[in-house]
């Protein structure tokens, strides 16, 4: 099972973010909390179950094991990434 950081690096609010996705809901908010993000944070949607990450703490995730993935060069996994985010944020199980 792994946890995914992608490069989608978004700015907002003054910050860059990206998104926080695993293959598993228990992961991604084990994840999470060893990055210190609250559980409020989490965004349990259709469009996918994630956080989003600022850059700083992207940097930080990988360090402690997530793995990057780029929207630019990995579009397959990626794909398939979002694809168990959205199932997780249906409440369906992968």
């Amino acid at each position: 099972m792994t946890v995914y950081v992608d490069d989608a690096v978004h700015l907002w609010r003054g910050r860059r973010w990206a998104h926080l996705m695993a293959d598993t809901l228990d992961e991604l908010h084990a994840m999470a909390a060893r990055l210190d993000i609250p559980r409020r944070a989490f965004q349990d949607k259709t469009s996918g179950a994630h956080y989003d990450v600022p850059a700083d703490l992207r940097e930080r995730a990988i360090a402690l094991g997530a793995v990057a993935i780029s929207r630019h060069t990995d579009r397959e996994k990626v794909r398939a990434v979002i694809h168990v985010a959205k199932l997780q944020g249906r409440g369906e199980h992968p």
